[in-house]
């Protein structure tokens, strides 16, 4: 078993006891402690508020079923987070080449010149730029741990995939749909400008020449498209039938896979569609849906293997948690840690380091 050094374990000491700046003045409950580091209560309020806001964008009217079934797990999912943390640490994960090229993707598609017009979009939000970059950061650093350590160790045969297709035919079944991508050369609405109007026209059917001369659509739609999936190479995703206006619906649902419409007028402006998937309606054959098979799968395997690997990480750590606090994933061979004398000032210091950068 994986044991603290001993300079580790006198710096984890000296943690266990409740911070005070002063014999009787208490800065921060403290609800657990996970090595030489600190949960305190503003961390687990704050991450039952972003549990709320998280259940009510993904379903609003169950919102209040998913809260109550998630609750339990927040300790949780705090003492995970920061195992998976330190366990990044010791791997030397930084996560700094992809925290930039994350946030470089982001200004992209907001379509701003600069990081720091990024920021100024944060902080025009009501959004800390920095708290978001460091959410950003420990996202990144857990999810290569688990991919490194539990992910990659994940094996799917052909016959787990063949089981999971015949018992699952019926979650497969689907509508019709197509799946699109668009470029969009827009007009102004409240114009009726002729000129302006013939002059879009030409640029959409100047396009859709370079689309069947071979020019790419994906490229072309980043380049010259200025609708709001531009970064995304125009794509659109799924769409059955009667969510379509009846023009559009008419027009893409009787073009193939790869075929691309003529140019089309829209309110927004004038448009060229391509499928890039039509799937008929029905269970599909298995090997149109292998990938997803595979993904789904994988998943089932992924989080008993990852609730095993983080009650390991737990048996290697010492963790302690306060009374009236439940670690739903602790593992009855964790260790407790050794109480010392010596905690007062050193936790005073560590809440007030917290403090100073906004943790609480």
């Amino acid at each position: 078993m994986l044991r603290l050094s001993a300079r580790s374990f006198l710096i984890f000491a000296l943690l266990v006891i409740p911070a005070v700046l002063s014999a009787d003045t208490v800065v921060e409950e403290i609800i657990a402690r996970v090595n030489n580091q600190i949960i305190t209560r503003s961390d687990y309020v704050r991450e039952q508020q972003q549990l709320k806001e998280e259940a009510q964008q993904q379903d609003a009217a169950h919102a209040d079923q998913i809260v109550a079934e998630s609750q339990k797990d927040v300790l949780r999912g705090l003492v995970d987070r920061q195992l998976l943390l330190e366990k990044g640490k010791d791997m030397g994960i930084t996560a700094d080449a992809d925290l930039t090229k994350k946030l470089d993707e982001m200004r992209k598609q907001m379509k701003l010149e600069s990081m720091d017009d990024l920021e100024k979009a944060a902080q025009a939000q009501g959004i800390s730029f920095e708290d978001f970059k460091q959410n950003m950061r420990t996202e990144i650093i857990t999810q290569q741990v688990i991919s490194r350590e539990v992910g990659g160790r994940i094996n799917v045969s052909k016959e787990e995939q063949q089981k999971y297709y015949e018992q699952h035919k019926s979650e497969l079944e689907r509508p019709e749909q197509v799946k699109l991508s668009e470029i969009l050369v827009p007009t102004d609405q409240a114009s009726d400008d002729p000129q302006k109007l013939a002059a879009a026209q030409a640029k959409a059917d100047d396009l859709l020449k370079q689309i069947k001369a071979g020019a790419g659509f994906d490229e072309l739609a980043k380049k010259e498209s200025q609708g709001p999936s531009a970064a995304q190479g125009g794509d659109l995703g799924y769409f059955k039938r009667g969510t379509l206006a009846k023009q559009l619906e008419d027009t893409t649902f009787a073009l193939q896979k790869g075929q691309v419409s003529d140019v089309i007028r829209t309110k927004q402006g004038f448009v060229i569609l391509k499928v890039t998937d039509h799937q008929t309606a029905g269970i599909p054959p298995m090997s149109e849906v292998e990938q997803g098979l595979q993904e789904r799968v994988y998943m089932t395997k992924l989080q008993p293997a990852l609730r095993e690997y983080l009650k390991k990480l737990r048996e290697d750590a010492f963790i302690d948690i306060k009374a009236g606090y439940v670690d739903t994933g602790a593992s009855p061979n964790q260790s407790k840690p050794v109480v010392t004398t010596a905690a007062k000032e050193s936790s005073a210091k560590e809440l007030k380091k917290r403090k100073k950068i906004g943790l609480f």
